[in-house]
């Protein structure tokens, strides 16, 4: 894949422990008693038809949804886990606004449409206790340089950007306060192909960069291999395989994985 190999069995710790997570809507299942763990710097996938429980999973452990039952456990290795769901509306915002960031697959959602482009990487700044408008300027303007976006449109409203200027605007907007968890819900969803492309190695470049713990929720197949280290297939909710990216895909052992990959090929 071209990544910096991540040695998962010598880090200090899990970042990220999630036990029986489950969700219902009324009598329909969004996910269904879903665990796992996740490593500092590993990028895990989550993939799966539509309507198989990606997304509700994905907002369930980063506190936007609150669960039916199980258990979000954050770690930064030098103490007690944090538990993500038991904490108050103000801390969960808090962990949001820093240790997270969720890029949502339409940017519009994740973005102040109503301020300029530089203002949405500075109000995260200031989220986190930055006051100093040169540093929030200057470090607006690196972001958007680091996302390949033209400086000149700092003070321009997103709403005068396409889509995938305000997807780059989405990202620097929550890279900016250098999360340990990144979020991200179909990043390349509805973007023309070379758009997704150059975003996709971006995006890449940007996490390998940081070191930092990506859930990536895609269905597309060439992108968990291209971005992942491992590797969830959910189907009806539930979790029915999972290991290393490559492992999975070019060998899947559950008749749901082998149809996913054979519709691809067939494509």
């Amino acid at each position: 894949m071209g990544w910096t190999c991540v040695m998962i069995n010598s880090c200090p710790s899990r970042l990220l422990r999630v036990e029986g997570l489950t969700k219902f809507y009324g009598r329909r299942v969004g996910c269904l008693n879903v665990g796992f763990q996740l490593w500092p710097g590993e990028v895990l996938a989550v993939v799966g038809e539509s309507g198989s429980g990606k997304t509700t999973l994905l907002r369930c452990v980063s506190g936007l949804m609150p669960p039916t039952s199980g258990s979000v456990h954050l770690s930064d290795g030098s103490g007690p886990e944090i538990d993500v769901l038991a904490l108050g509306e103000a801390q969960r915002r808090k962990l949001i606004r820093s240790d997270f960031g969720f890029v949502h697959q339409d940017a519009r959602d994740g973005l102040r449409m109503g301020i300029s482009a530089g203002a949405n990487t500075g109000e995260r700044l200031m989220a986190i206790g930055v006051r100093h408008f040169g540093r929030i300027r200057a470090e607006s303007l690196s972001w958007l340089e680091r996302v390949e976006m033209d400086l000149s449109r700092i003070d321009d409203l997103p709403s005068t950007f396409s889509g995938g200027m305000l997807q780059r605007l989405q990202i620097a907007r929550n890279l900016v306060t250098r999360p340990r968890l990144l979020f991200l819900d179909e990043p390349t969803g509805g973007l023309d192909v070379s758009v997704q492309a150059r975003l996709l190695d971006l995006l890449r470049e940007l996490v390998e960069e940081l070191s930092v713990s990506v859930i990536l929720v895609t269905h597309d197949l060439a992108v968990a291999r291209l971005l992942s280290h491992r590797l969830i297939v959910m189907q009806k909710g539930g979790v029915v395989e999972t290991g290393l990216t490559d492992q999975v895909l070019d060998d899947p052992q559950h008749p749901h994985t082998q149809l996913l990959v054979s519709s691809i090929l067939q494509t």
